[in-house]
């Protein structure tokens, strides 16, 4: 998904924030004695439990039973590309004399190091010593405008760093070769949805600009970036170098490293986790699954704001899909939903996989009206959450699903792609926002 756009070329910022809410979910033992069924297998007409909190008025719901009744069936991104091997869009490789070099191994990004100009070379080697760091590599971050559009972008040394982007797009040889070649590369979801021909050229404005020939579709599966170029494109384009820190930490508990990692880092710098992680015990990590694993004691929405929520979503019924808008007019996924729980007064991320994190996953068993709904959609990332619904109740969800379709309601699908179903808690979501790219 596109980032909001900015007034000017900046990098990333990750400041803090938040938002209160009185918890409006009834409690887990009376969910289960409210008389609501589980909802069955994919490809039914599911029916879940809307719970005893908080449902759509009589004439919403047959409103939203009527627009899913008229819906020909659910459209979900990539759902096409649900069979057999995916290769990532790449162009044929031109001879360079930088070469890529096989990938060695796969990498884990689990926390992104961002500051406003280039990091001082000690704070680097401190944060790739420190008990914990699997490994760090430094890249290049900023917000730059690609075909008139602002997007998160890396600047990256091709050979080393294609090891901490999702699988499918790591192993592509010809993909980092045309990095390396210097074109850019740009996300699954970025090139077929807004259109970005593979062989093409796009214009790239940072303080300079430049056309750039797009040599790659392939999502790196950190939250946000959609573009990828090399470090010597990145800085021709005036991205600060070397301003951010790729961190791999798959065995330490993420929030006691990130607190050793600000002692080391200049106080305009900030570090944020990129994965959700469950506590001391077992440090599992769940890169595909939607759901906050570390929420204690967090509030879900009120009844007003469920309520102002569903209203505002219901209300852009009809409205076109634009891929990196978020309305009032047009919507992508994630737009959709952020627009929709801005009118309840909540702060929400701006993408797909930063949603999924704003709080805790929950048994479809115990779904109600606001809850949100996550999907893997893209076959460049399988493990990347780039698609959200938002859960109406009755078995209904509300979606923004693609180019060339419009916001609907259809009935919910739990199969092909699905990651899992999130009660959003407004004070979390206000703090994953604030950490995340905009």
């Amino acid at each position: 998904m596109a980032l909001g756009i900015a007034a000017a070329m900046s990098p990333l910022v990750l400041p803090h924030g938040g938002a209160a809410g009185q918890h409006a979910r009834a409690g887990a033992a009376a969910r289960q004695n409210s008389g609501g069924s589980v909802i069955p297998a994919a490809g039914s007409g599911a029916t879940g439990s809307t719970g005893p909190a908080v449902s759509l008025s009589p004439a919403a719901l047959q409103r939203a039973r009527e627009e899913a009744g008229r819906a020909t069936g659910l459209a979900m991104p990539g759902a096409r590309y649900s069979g057999g091997d995916v290769q990532v869009a790449s162009l044929d490789v031109r001879p360079s004399g930088r070469k890529v070099g096989k990938l060695q191994r796969l990498r884990q990004a689990d926390l992104l190091v961002i500051g406003p100009r280039t990091l001082p070379v000690s704070a680097i080697r401190a944060v790739s010593k420190l008990r914990g760091v699997a490994a760090a590599e430094p890249v290049d971050a900023a917000r730059i405008e690609v075909n008139g559009q602002y997007v998160a972008m890396l600047g990256v040394r091709p050979g080393s760093f294609r090891a901490y982007a999702a699988g499918p797009t790591a192993r592509s040889n010809a993909l980092w070769q045309a990095v390396a070649d210097g074109d850019i590369a740009v996300s699954y979801t970025m090139g077929e949805q807004d259109h970005l021909p593979l062989g093409g050229s796009v214009q790239v404005s940072g303080t300079k600009s430049a056309k750039l020939t797009v040599g790659g579709y392939g999502t790196v599966g950190i939250a946000g970036v959609d573009a990828v170029v090399s470090d010597q494109v990145a800085r021709s384009l005036g991205v600060p170098a070397d301003n951010a820190i790729v961190i791999s930490a798959p065995h330490t508990e993420l929030s006691l490293l990130m607190r050793r990692i600000k002692k080391v880092l200049p106080r305009s710098a900030s570090v944020t986790a990129l994965v959700a992680q469950q506590g001391r015990a077992g440090l599992a990590t769940s890169l595909g699954s939607a759901g906050a694993y570390d929420v204690t004691g967090g509030q879900g929405l009120t009844l007003a704001q469920t309520r102002a929520f569903l209203e505002a979503a219901l209300s852009r019924v009809g409205m076109p899909y634009v891929w990196g808008a978020a309305g009032p007019r047009a919507f992508d996924c994630s737009g959709l939903v952020q627009w929709s729980m801005r009118q309840a007064g909540i702060v929400m991320p701006r993408v797909a996989a930063d949603q999924a994190r704003t709080g805790p996953r929950i048994p479809l068993s115990e779904l109600e009206p606001g809850d949100l709904l996550f999907y893997h959609t893209d076959p460049t990332a399988p493990d990347y959450i780039s698609h959200v619904a938002i859960y109406l109740g009755d078995g209904l969800m509300e979606q923004a699903p693609e180019p060339g379709m419009d916001v609907q309601v259809v009935h919910v699908v739990f199969g092909y792609g699905f990651a899992g179903a999130v009660e959003v808690f407004p004070r979390l979501a206000a703090q994953v926002a604030a950490n995340s790219p905009e």
